[in-house]
């Protein structure tokens, strides 16, 4: 079985530090804007820049260290952006207890953080790919996408909680911290891990056309440019709807926050039932089968929203509504990330792996400040049927035919 299933020592460190962070990500979910709410006095607009900001100059900022950091051992790298993300969320309450925090500070701190999670994770792919045996990818990503959705349930319940009795800035020492012992996770990993070293480690200066290696193998490649075109609608539509759904239920429909964190909250339970069955689901029935069944469903409960109505009937529909999309995420996500990783030969990994999640943050802040203004124009229960029509298209873009597994190419040169 999965849960029970070993995978070496090296990985137990990995998945520990990946764990650690993760919890800690979600714990100070939100604590940078109330910081600049509570703290600062910030207004809507500047809370809606440092959000906006933050991702779009920190995308830009882990463009080109992705063709850097394939040339390198990806765990050391890994440990320097934890160590980056320490040391840089260490400064928010340095500077609150000084009486020096601005707004600036937390600007560049969140564009220094974003661009540090960008190269972490691409960085965290290839390492991966490197740890464990082409045979173990799936039950790997199955256990990081169930500690990601037990962390999504757990984690900001406990940082409100949290931020009640200590305030915003004690999720943001948390955070710090946890990043911290990630850093010390990955380094018990020790140098007995599989990492081979770079195979171009003496290849000459950075070029130019290095930083669209991996949008240019994501987009030659038949099934994957599908897969990505189609996780970067369904992550869209469904991130856009986030934030007009709070108006409506904050809103017009009476619901205390409270009723409103438990209704997300909850149904994350979907993502770690999902996520335990995805091996099970791909060894009885195949990947590419699971991948389309699996991607079609997920696409089929986002319109349920619209009709969300007060009282006890509406927080049930939009926590049954929730339940079933998390679940077919928790399934679908590992084996994407999967069969990702086995089309993306070891040199290029780096660099598609950041294309692939620099596009789909890009999209998500596109597409949400998008059903903002549509919102604006027809109303958020209007903007939600929009959204959830046009993602029930979405599934035209799953590979209908399953190709053989891409044998790995030697290693590419770039041009």
């Amino acid at each position: 079985m999965e849960g029970t299933r070993s995978l070496g020592r090296q990985f137990g460190w990995l998945w520990a530090a990946c764990a650690t962070s993760t919890f800690g990500t979600w714990l100070a979910f939100d604590a940078t804007p109330l910081i600049a709410v509570l703290v600062l006095h910030a207004g809507a607009t500047e809370v809606s820049v440092l959000a906006a900001a933050g991702l779009a100059v920190g995308a830009a900022v882990a463009v080109p260290l992705a063709p850097w950091v394939e040339l390198r051992r990806k765990r050391p790298v890994m440990v320097a952006m934890d160590l980056i993300r320490f040391a840089t969320l260490l400064s928010i309450p340095v500077a609150y207890a000084l009486g020096l925090l601005t707004f600036t500070q937390l600007l560049v701190v969140a564009i220094i953080v974003a661009g540090a999670d960008l190269t972490f994770t691409a960085a965290g792919g290839a390492f991966l790919k490197a740890l464990v045996r082409p045979e173990d990818l799936l039950v790997a990503n199955g256990r990081f996408e169930s500690t990601t959705w037990t962390a999504t349930m757990l984690g900001p319940p406990l940082g409100g909680a949290a931020i009640g009795l200590f305030g915003p800035v004690a999720t943001v020492v948390a955070n710090a911290v946890s990043y911290l012992l990630s850093a010390g996770g990955l380094a018990a990993i020790g140098t007995g891990g599989r990492e081979p070293h770079p195979a171009r480690a003496d290849a000459p200066r950075l070029r130019a056309g290095q930083l669209l290696d991996g949008w240019r193998f994501i987009l030659t490649h038949p099934t994957l440019r599908l897969l990505f075109v189609n996780s970067l609608m369904v992550n869209g539509l469904i991130m856009a709807t986030s934030p007009l759904l709070i108006v409506l239920m904050l809103g017009p429909l009476g619901f205390a926050p409270w009723q409103y964190g438990l209704a997300f909250a909850a149904p994350c339970i979907g993502g770690l039932i999902g996520s335990r069955l995805a091996r099970r689901l791909v060894a009885r029935y195949g990947q590419h089968t699971i991948m389309l069944t699996a991607g079609t469903l997920r696409a089929c409960w986002l319109l349920g929203l619209a009709f969300v109505g007060p009282g006890a009937a509406g927080l049930v529909l939009v926590m049954a509504v929730e339940l079933g999309l998390i679940t077919c995420m928790g399934v679908f996500n590992p084996v994407l990330a999967t069969y990702r990783l086995t089309q993306i030969p070891t040199d290029r990994v780096t660099r598609t792996l950041s294309a692939w999640s620099v596009t789909s943050k890009v999209a998500i802040a596109a597409l949400t400040a998008l059903w903002g203004l549509l919102a604006g124009v027809t109303g958020p229960r209007a903007a939600i049927v929009i959204a959830g029509l046009l993602i029930l298209t979405t599934p035209l873009l799953l590979p209908r035919h399953d190709r053989p597994q891409q044998r790995e190419r030697e290693p590419s040169r770039s041009h």
